[in-house]
């Protein structure tokens, strides 16, 4: 994993990839693998081992080690190591974001904008010397000063996903780093090539050993970090079942946790939206990524005389996508993850034929010429969808998207609040009034307003609620620095000079 060259250069399909533990590369001795797979061939590119207890505990003592000479480290000097990053990461930025399509499947074209999006927390992150900056008050009492400091905790550890192989584990690393944390990242077994990347990159910016930790496994890996007493706080981005059990099993053994689940987001658009500009933007919202993200728009409702001006552009732009391999750069939208993803995927639209929904743009038995193997579904387009059957009330996570007719924005605005989730609703419109209206009353984390995908800035936390998040700070920006430090309060007294003397004569 040091020096230079891409990660691709050092591994193999019948090695399985090196946990990174002290700054070096120790091979796992775990007995089970899991394959991970490029999900537009469906070839094996690498193995990921389960690691053992033992490789946790070794893991995290290491990760202890680095945070107590880590957290000396001034402010000032941390920002440096994260813009060497900063610049190692735009030096290898085509590798990167070819690695994230190689295990994900999305276009390259989205993956370059993951790798953007990476880069952007490291970019913030580097301002720690004056986002750290605690608070301070002189003579808060007669004779007293109080400060507020903010002070590292120790190690962190987060659980990542697949879908944003890349992006999401560096909503939270950055800023574990930057406060003088160490971190441990456990990327998701499906897609871990992009962390190991890093990593690497991590290491040629000359971060201390330690610093960071990469370490494989599955359920039971996440498990025992969450139950680690080494361990400050986790993250987690994942399902909400999992999010919940993530949530829980950190709480409940004293640790910080933020853990954003799943969604199902609502796209609202009415009668007076410019219907060319809002079909354009909302296909990288609905089928943008496979479907496989968490802010996907999978429920477009519209709202009176929108329904069939919308539904004909939709028609036609869902049928002009071209599935393929992320890497050709004709494809407009790539595989899904896995065989099972694909699977559940068709069950989902089976199941709303069988409830009475009509597919009117069928990605069912999609193939791709070359790729037998690949996990193809295609851009899929439901309507006759109500409320009450599954596939609107349930995430899909996938490129299936129904259109809902509705009278009023009112109905609409209830159809969000009756869901669980709450992680993102858009408007398309034209009308102030209406869109400030729609904004207000929406209990949901991201809003757009005529925009598809309210993915926040680095400097805006990463909002979602309900079902969508279990806890208190965000990923990203001024929460994702509250969340990985912890305030001290000095109260400071000193003598009065009374009698004409210097208080030291």
């Amino acid at each position: 994993m040091s020096g230079n060259g891409s990660i691709l250069e050092s591994i193999s399909p019948d090695t399985p990839l090196a946990n990174l533990i002290g700054g070096e590369e120790v091979p796992s001795q775990a007995t089970e693998t899991v394959a991970v797979t490029n999900p537009a061939t469906g070839a094996t590119i690498a193995t990921v081992p389960l690691s053992t207890p033992a490789e946790v505990d070794a893991a995290l003592a290491a990760a202890q080690a680095a945070y107590l000479e880590w957290r000396k480290v001034p402010a000032v000097n941390r920002a440096r190591y994260l813009f060497r990053l900063h610049r190692l990461i735009e030096e290898n930025f085509e590798d990167l974001s070819r690695l994230c399509t190689l295990e994900n499947g999305k276009t390259l074209e989205e993956s370059r904008g993951e790798v953007i999006r990476t880069l952007e927390n490291v970019e913030m992150a580097a301002g720690i010397p004056s986002l750290q900056m605690g608070d301070f008050a002189a003579d808060i009492a007669a004779g007293f000063d109080e400060t507020m400091i903010r002070e590292p905790l120790g190690v962190f550890a987060q659980i990542a996903p697949f879908n944003f192989p890349s992006m999401v584990p560096w909503w939270f690393a950055p800023y574990a780093l930057a406060t003088g944390n160490s971190y441990v990242i456990k990327p998701s077994p499906q897609a871990p090539l992009s962390q190991m990347e890093l990593a690497r990159l991590v290491l040629e910016a000359g971060f201390p050993p330690g610093v960071l930790t990469i370490l494989h496994g599955g359920t039971e890996v996440g498990e025992a970090l969450c139950a680690h007493p080494q361990v400050q706080g986790v993250s987690f981005v994942g399902s909400t079942p999992v999010a919940r059990s993530v949530y829980a099993a950190a709480s409940a053994n004293g640790k910080r946790a933020q853990c954003q689940g799943g969604a199902k987001n609502f796209l609202v658009v009415l009668p007076d939206a410019v219907m060319d500009a809002a079909v354009s933007n909302m296909m990288g919202s609905i089928f943008g990524c496979a479907g496989e993200r968490c802010l996907a728009g999978s429920n477009i409702i519209a709202v009176g005389e929108a329904y069939e001006p919308l539904k004909e552009r939709l028609v036609a732009t869902t049928e002009a996508i071209a599935l393929g391999d992320g890497l050709d750069p004709a494809t407009g939208m790539g595989p899904v993850i896995s065989r099972e993803a694909q699977e559940r995927i068709v069950g989902y639209v089976d199941g709303a034929e069988a409830e009475g929904a009509t597919v009117i743009v069928d990605g069912r038995g999609a193939t791709v010429e070359g790729h037998p193997d690949g996990y193809w579904v295609g851009p899929t387009l439901l309507e006759g969808v109500t409320m009450d059957m599954k596939i609107a009330r349930e995430e899909v996570f996938g490129p299936a998207v129904n259109l809902i007719r509705m009278d009023t924005l009112y109905e609409a605005i209830a159809a969000i609040e009756a869901s669980e989730f709450g992680n993102a609703a858009s408007i398309y419109t034209s009308h102030g009034g209406a869109a400030r209206e729609f904004a207000q009353r929406v209990d949901i984390g991201n809003v757009g307003v005529n925009v598809g995908v309210a993915a926040p800035m680095a400097f805006f936390p990463f909002s979602g609620r309900r079902a969508s998040f279990f806890g208190d700070l965000h990923g990203q920006g001024g929460n994702a620095v509250q969340f990985f430090t912890d305030a001290k309060v000095v109260i400071t007294r000193w003598p009065e000079c009374t009698d004409g003397r210097e208080p030291w004569d």
